[in-house]
């Protein structure tokens, strides 16, 4: 079996798209799980509460 420099980068390719694709499925799943809900709202609060306190 010979293998070139083509057929590494076509593997390589295929490997990364789907590797990518894991990982953009597992955050998005992370983001909108339901029990992540309040951490997630508390920390964008969280933000608005520090400009309060400075005016």
């Amino acid at each position: 079996m010979d293998i070139n420099h083509q057929t590494l980068v076509a593997i390589s390719k295929s490997y990364g798209l789907f590797y990518m694709m894991i990982v953009f499925i597992g955050v998005t799943i992370y983001a909108y799980w339901p029990s992540n809900k309040n951490k997630f709202d508390k920390a964008g609060e969280s933000i608005l509460e520090d400009e309060d306190n400075h005016v």
